[in-house]
């Protein structure tokens, strides 16, 4: 592989233009593959095969009106006060004109629906009092009636006793007759009584029907106590994760142009969330703090720019073809925004690790063409191999069966190959056309009367006592920070995580503030019947679940959507005390889950979604494939740093370094997200779960770049034992020789890392605090400070390899040895600087 590097390196030098000419064409096709075929992005995760998108799946089929996506808007008045009659006007006709754009479904007027329920709970009133009314009636009724009856049937006793008594009597048997014809008039009589009692009681078992369901559903409220506050609900006709940037864009701006003066408007995240923006400030910064690494590095603005140049080539022909899949595959937004982080990051590292060799080559009297060769087949093998490991890490999230998490590793791992291919093709035709310009000029001028020199052995190991020291200060730190990750929760954001002036953010707080935190994620409850039910059976089923739901501790209120034409599928909305985040909200969709509840004589069995429960599944099942994740990742990378290092403690004594730096990113990401430490400086407002696919994404990203670290300072290390240097010796040359282009490394990285934590999407800030504390502590913490003090303690044991072994496993040469040996070229005259 190095000598085939060698040449490569040669051949792009040589050949610098054509190569350039090339890339920009594949740059070029991959922006006019997305302008053509690029589509919508999602802003929802998905799991299919979860409880809650199975009930998902068959709303779709039994209630199709409950499976479009929804979103609400929040409608204050600007002065606090009560509003209007004519703003309520304004704004109900305001959503009459959102409720007629494409791609909205319908909309629910909160003053209609706050007056339609006042209107329902007055009938209801009025009716409990009329059925009261007519009971009075019909017991006066029934009063006279017997009265009546009983005067009849004494006269007619009377009657029969007279005829007994007398005989045949024509005036007596006439009065009978006539005494039995009442009777049969006040049977008739006590026939109506009872029918229109029976309709009176079929009446009031209706209101008092209705008035359960408004009781159990009085928490779900559309207008604030004080009447400052409304909030609407938009429908649309598709499922959330389909619903277009054009048709929320649509929502947002026909609302607000016909807002009335004196309200405002405020959009929850499923319609706020827009399309994705990449090179905020937070990211332009990042890069400007890495320009500035690169200069005071290398000295001169034209090696610093390599880098980066080539960094965003490689993000470009990246995130470009990724999101030019957008339109045929369903894709979340933060999947291209993670290929730029990793694009960025790796790439400007990569190119600085061949820039790094070749400028000290340079500076040593050796000929460009030749460095150049020698840089890429050297310091370019290292970075294969560096690369091998992330792609491994990424790749490998295609194996937890959680199609957008392995979209995400797929396409991180394209913007990783994209920059190994960059840095073994590009950097060395840009470093030809470059030549000695990559030196300042005082060292062009010792460049010019250099020889190549063999690089000196003359440094002090460290002591017994110190590495000693060294590994019990950073292990003790390392746990110190890794602490709060013992209390992390996992969820996804809400408008709560969002930044406090953004419009989700001012959203979510009006509607805990004025409707309660359960009104920003209610749970969707179905209940599967075992017979079906219709009519007036359906309302009273309603009612009486609903009840039974309601006297669930941590419900607030409970509200029927509607049924299936069979009447054997049952939707409600139940509104939780809690937010969608919170424990409470989890302890209750457990609950839900696992109960059943009566219905006559028959077992009512629920279900459960909405997207608390979304979010409780996606965690879940995200944490049940960590551990094999995991297990594969390591097991997979460790072969390859056998391979690589030849020796069995060095992978081992590296991977549980990783373990290290792994906890102590998770405690540190806990501590500022969850427990809200420092929250202000990382925009923090409101602490909230950890974002659920982080710990795993970061076990992929984050093992593979700390593997980077160790490759390229250990390899240093095996350099030196492999020509002869004592192990301990070796373990300070290695250190010496790589720490200053690790620590430049490790800086770019998390400058780049560290931009996107004030990035616009809520998803992508913890990825990118995570990121680069994880890199902080690994580079200088982990790779630095613990791993030369094992190595040291281990000595000539940490290169032990068994023999069979060493035999079976090839020779790769990572550090390139053989090849520096074979490829002796003599120094070439640098050109004098031209004097001013």
């Amino acid at each position: 592989m190095a000598e085939l590097l060698y040449r490569l390196g040669r051949f792009t030098a040589r050949r610098a233009w054509w190569v350039i000419t090339a890339w920009v064409v594949v740059l070029a096709l991959a922006v006019g593959a997305f302008l053509a075929f690029g589509g919508t992005m999602s802003s929802t995760m998905t799991i299919p095969g979860t409880p809650t998108a199975q009930v998902t799946d068959r709303l779709k089929t039994e209630l199709p009106v409950a499976s479009g996506g929804t979103g609400q808007v929040v409608i204050r008045s600007g002065n606090g006060e009560e509003l209007t009659t004519a703003q309520r006007e304004g704004v109900s006709a305001a959503l009459r004109k959102v409720a007629d754009l494409d791609g909205v479904d319908q909309v629910a007027d909160p003053f209609v629906s706050t007056a339609t329920r006042a209107e329902q709970a007055k009938k209801i009133t009025d009716g409990l009092a009329q059925v009261e009314d007519g009971r009075d009636r019909l017991g006066q009724g029934q009063k006279q009636l017997d009265q009546a009856r009983s005067q009849t049937e004494a006269g007619i006793e009377q009657a029969e006793t007279a005829l007994r008594q007398a005989g045949s009597n024509p005036r007596l048997k006439a009065t009978l007759t006539r005494l039995k014809a009442t009777l049969a008039q006040l049977d008739k009589q006590q026939a109506q009584l009872d029918k229109q009692r029976a309709t009176l009681e079929t009446s009031e078992r209706q209101l008092l029907t209705g008035r359960d369901l408004l009781t159990i559903a009085q928490g779900i409220r559309t207008v604030s106590s004080d009447g400052s506050t409304a909030t609407a609900t938009v429908v649309f006709d598709l499922p959330q994760q389909e619903i277009t940037p054009e048709t929320k864009e649509a929502v947002t701006a026909t609302f607000d142009a016909a807002l009335p003066r004196g309200v405002t408007a405020d959009y929850s995240a499923e319609i706020a969330q827009g399309e994705i923006q990449l090179g905020g400030v937070g990211e332009a910064v990042g890069l400007v703090v890495a320009a500035i690494v690169l200069v005071i590095m290398t000295g001169t603005l034209v090696a610093a720019g390599l880098p980066i140049l080539n960094a965003l080539l490689g993000v470009g022909v990246a995130v470009a073809g990724a999101m030019a899949l957008s339109g045929s595959i369903e894709m979340t937004s933060v999947t291209p925004i993670l290929g730029a982080m990793l694009g960025l990051a790796v790439g400007i590292d990569y190119a600085l690790f061949i820039l790094h060799r070749h400028r000290r080559q340079l500076k040593a009297g050796m000929a460009v063409a030749e460095s150049i060769g020698l840089a890429n087949g050297t310091s370019g093998n290292a970075v294969i191999f560096a690369g091998s490991t992330v792609l491994i890490a990424l790749l490998a999230l295609n194996v937890t069966g959680i199609p957008f998490l392995a979209l995400m590793g797929t396409v991180g791992a394209v913007a990783i190959a994209v920059a190994v291919l960059l840095t073994v093709t590009m950097t060395p035709a840009l470093l030809g056309l470059l030549g000695h310009r990559l030196l300042p000029r005082r060292d062009r001028k010792a460049a010019a009367r250099a020889t190549p020199q063999a690089t000196s052995g003359g440094v002090r190991p460290m002591t017994i006592g110190g590495a000693v020291l060294r590994i019990v200060v950073g292990v003790g730190a390392l746990a110190l920070l890794a602490l709060p990750a013992a209390s992390m929760r996992l969820g996804l954001p809400t408008g709560a995580s969002e930044a406090a002036d953004s419009t989700q953010y001012r959203a979510y707080t009006a509607i805990t503030e004025k409707f309660g935190a359960g009104s920003n994620g209610p749970l969707v409850v179905v209940a599967d019947l075992g017979h079906g039910v219709t009519g007036d059976e359906l309302t009273a089923a309603q009612a009486g679940l609903g009840k039974q739901l309601m006297d669930v501790d941590g419900v607030t209120a409970v509200a029927p959507i509607g049924a299936n034409d069979q009447g054997t599928v049952l939707v409600f909305q139940v509104v939780p005390a809690g937010g969608p985040t919170s424990e409470s909200t989890e302890d209750l969709v457990h609950y839900l889950r696992g109960r059943s509840l009566e219905l006559g004589s028959g077992e009512v069995s629920l279900s459960v979604a909405g997207s608390a429960s979304a979010n409780l599944d996606i965690s879940e099942k995200l944490a049940d494939a960590l551990p094999a994740y995991l297990a594969l990742v390591v097991g997979l990378s460790l072969l390859i740093l056998i391979v690589v290092f030849r020796s069995i403690l060095v992978p081992l004594i590296a991977t549980g370094g990783f373990v290290l730096s792994l906890f102590a990113a998770l405690g540190g990401v806990t501590a500022v997200y969850q427990w809200g430490w420092l929250g202000g400086l990382f925009g923090v407002t409101d602490p909230a779960p950890i974002l659920n696919f982080l710990p795993t994404l970061l076990v992929g990203i984050l093992f593979g770049l700390a593997m980077d670290y160790q490759l390229f300072l250990t390899s240093g290390m095996r350099e030196a034992y492999a020509h002869g240097a004592p192990a301990r010796q070796a373990v300070t040359e290695g250190v010496r020789a790589g720490r200053a282009v690790v620590t430049a490394a490790a800086v770019i990285m998390i400058s780049v890392f560290g931009g996107f934590m004030f990035s616009h999407m809520t998803m992508i800030r913890p990825v990118g605090f995570a990121l680069a504390f994880g890199v902080l502590v690994d580079a200088f913490v982990v790779r630095m400070l613990i791993i030369p003090a094992v190595m040291h303690l281990a000595g000539d044991k940490a290169w032990w390899l068994p023999r069979r072994l060493d035999r079976i496993l090839p020779d790769v040469d990572v550090e390139g040895a053989k090849l520096e040996r074979h490829h002796q070229a003599p120094p070439a005259r640098v050109p004098e600087p031209a004097a001013r």
